[in-house]
């Protein structure tokens, strides 16, 4: 079993699994949008592989992050475009 790790989402601390992608972190910790499109409606992973692009995020100041495809660390800093 993979020790928690801290990642801070939206300015919120949450422990997570160490051995998981963000987006999962992120689902598991309550995020149900990650993202707004340019119509604001609310968007989530969709593929899990990334392929689809819908759950990108700003991961330690870098945009457009595809979450599916970011695994966790200590100490992660996620802002969700919503």
């Amino acid at each position: 079993m993979t020790p928690n790790v801290s990642i801070i989402v939206d300015g919120v601390p949450h422990a997570v699994p160490g051995d998981i992608s963000l987006a999962a972190a992120l689902l598991n910790v309550g995020v149900s949008a990650f993202r707004r499109d340019l119509a604001h409606h609310p968007r989530a992973p969709v593929c899990g592989m990334g392929t689809c692009f819908e759950c990108r995020v700003t991961v330690d100041g870098v945009r457009n992050v595809r979450a599916c495809l970011e695994p966790v660390r200590d100490g992660l800093i996620v802002e969700c475009e919503i």
